[in-house]
C-alpha cells in the first residue's frame, strides 16, 4: 500500500482555560509513563566497489558500427542447432531482428532474419509448434518513446528447420509490447505465451492461450501500465508454471500470478516503493542462494522518469527477492549502481557461487563524468554478500546483458547491447562479447 499525507486543522486561537488545562495535564502524564523508545534503524555499510577491468576482455561482435545503435535486446541460443551458441539481437531503430550465427568459436557472421518488425525490443526463442525447432516470440512496441497509441504486437516467426522463418502475427493494434515469453500454463500440452505490455497510459500483464493454427485467446491479469517485463517458472514449487512481472512508471511493483495448473492465477503484489522515481528497469529469475528455488533479480535504473531532469538517480541499483517458498519473497538490497539495467544471475569467477552482473545507460546525462560505469559485476561470498567489481566505463549506454557458455568451455561468456538516444555519440559499441582471458 502506497503511504498518503493526512492533514489535520489547525486548533481554534480562542480556546477555553479548560481545554489548555486537560491539555497541559494529558502532556504531563505522556511524559511521565515510560515508553519504549524503537531502536534506530541500522543501515548497512555496503563495500565499496573494486576496480576490476582486466577481468574481461571485450569482443566486438557482428557488423561494424554506421550509426548510433538501438540494441534493445541479446539473446544467446543455439538457433541452427549446430553445438554453438548464437546470438539474437533487437535493432529497434531499423526494426531488425539479427542474428549472429557462430561459425567458429568466437567468430560472428551477422543476417537479418526480419526487417519489418516495428519497434521490436525484446525476443524469446522456444519450440512453438513441437517440431523440435527454436521458433522466435518476438516483442514489438511499434515506437520506442512514449506513444498512447495502440501501435504494439506480437510475432511469432517459425523455423522451418533450416533457418527459415514464417511471419504469424499473433496480435496487432494493441498496447506497446515490451516481453513475451512460452509456457504451456494450462498444462494441455500446448505452448501459451505470457505478455508484459508497457503501452503508455493503458498497459497491461496477460496470458494468451494457444487455441491451435496460430490462434490465441488473451486472458487479463493485470491493467496497469509500464509493464517492462515478465519472467516465467515454478515460482511456487507446486508443479505448475507461474508468472512474474514488473510494473514501473508511477507504480515500481512486482507482481507474482500464482497459476493453479489449468491457467486460472491468483495475483499478489510481491513489493512496490513509494517512490515514483524509483526508475524499475527489469527483473530476471536465478537461484541465487541455492535452495532450489528460483528467485528474483531486479534493478532500477531508468532515469527517464516523473523528474523534470533525466539521468541517474541516488537510489538506482540492484536488489533481490528471496525465494521463501509458497508464493513468499523477501526483499533484499544487493548494491547501487546509477542507471541500473538488465540483471543476470551468473557464477562469473566458476567458485560456485551465483554472482549478479548488471548494465548502466544513461547515468552520465549531463556528461561531467568521465568515469561512469556501464557494466558492474555484483561477487556473492556465498553468504549473500555482494561486492560490487566494477568491469568497464566503456562503451557507455549499455541496456541489455545476457550470459552463456559461448565457447563450450563452461565458462559463462556476457554479451552486451548499447542503445544511444542522444549525442554526442562517443564511446559506442554495437553488440559485444565479455570473456575472462586466457590463462597464462
Amino acid at each position: 500500500m502506497r503511504e498518503t499525507s493526512r492533514t489535520f486543522p489547525a486548533s481554534n486561537l480562542v480556546c477555553s482555560l479548560k481545554r489548555r488545562l486537560l491539555l497541559a495535564m494529558l502532556v504531563l502524564a505522556a511524559a511521565a509513563c515510560q515508553r519504549s523508545v524503537p531502536a534506530a534503524k541500522i543501515v548497512p555499510v555496503r563495500p565499496a566497489p573494486v576496480e576490476d577491468l582486466s577481468f574481461l576482455q571485450r569482443q566486438d561482435v557482428g557488423n561494424p558500427i554506421t550509426d548510433h545503435p538501438w540494441i534493445a535486446h541479446v539473446r544467446a541460443v543455439d538457433l541452427d542447432g549446430d553445438g554453438r551458441m548464437d546470438i539474437l539481437a533487437c535493432e529497434a531503430k531499423d526494426n531488425q531482428l539479427l542474428w549472429l550465427r557462430q561459425t567458429a568459436p568466437g567468430k560472428f557472421e551477422e543476417q537479418v532474419i526480419a526487417s519489418d518488425l516495428p519497434g521490436i525490443v525484446h525476443v524469446e526463442a522456444a519450440d512453438m509448434t513441437g517440431s523440435g525447432h527454436l521458433d522466435l516470440i518476438v516483442s514489438c512496441m511499434g515506437v520506442v518513446f512514449p506513444n498512447n497509441d495502440k501501435i504494439g504486437s506480437i510475432i511469432i516467426l517459425e523455423n522451418d528447420g533450416h533457418q527459415h522463418f514464417t511471419k504469424h502475427v499473433i496480435a496487432e493494434n494493441i498496447a506497446r509490447v515490451t516481453d513475451v515469453r512460452a509456457g504451456d500454463f494450462n498444462g494441455d500440452g500446448k505452448m501459451d505465451l505470457a505478455v508484459g505490455q508497457f503501452g503508455y497510459d493503458q498497459g497491461e500483464i496477460q496470458w494468451m492461450e494457444n487455441l491451435g493454427n496460430w490462434q490465441f485467446k488473451s486472458h487479463h491479469l493485470l491493467d496497469l501500465s509500464g509493464t517492462i517485463n515478465v519472467c516465467v517458472a515454478d515460482l511456487c514449487g507446486h508443479g505448475a508454471l507461474d508468472i512474474a512481472g514488473v510494473v514501473s512508471q508511477q507504480w515500481e511493483e512486482i507482481y507474482l500470478f500464482q497459476n493453479d495448473g489449468k491457467g486460472n492465477f491468483t495475483t499478489k503484489l510481491l513489493w512496490g516503493s513509494t517512490n515514483e522515481d524509483y526508475g524499475s528497469s527489469g527483473i530476471s529469475l536465478a537461484d541465487l542462494n541455492h535452495d532450489g528455488r528460483p528467485d528474483i533479480i531486479y534493478t532500477n535504473g531508468d532515469g527517464f522518469g516523473p523528474a523534470v531532469v533525466p539521468g541517474p538517480r541516488p537510489w538506482h541499483g540492484v536488489q533481490w527477492l528471496e525465494n521463501l517458498g509458497g508464493g513468499n519473497f523477501k526483499y533484499h538490497r544487493i548494491g547501487d549502481l546509477p542507471g541500473a539495467y538488465s540483471p543476470v544471475g551468473v557464477d562469473l569467477d566458476g567458485d560456485g557461487n551465483m554472482d549478479v552482473v548488471a548494465v548502466s545507460a544513461y547515468a552520465d546525462w549531463d556528461k561531467s563524468n568521465p568515469k561512469v560505469v556501464s557494466l558492474m559485476w555484483f561477487r556473492n561470498d556465498g553468504h549473500m554478500n555482494f561486492t560490487p567489481h566494477i568491469l568497464a566505463y566503456t562503451p557507455k549506454d549499455l541496456i541489455t546483458l545476457d550470459a552463456a557458455d559461448l565457447d563450450g568451455n563452461g565458462r559463462p561468456v556476457l554479451i552486451t547491447g548499447g542503445f544511444y538516444v542522444y549525442p554526442p555519440y562517443v564511446r559506442m559499441a554495437r553488440i559485444s562479447v565479455w570473456r575472462r582471458p586466457p590463462s597464462p
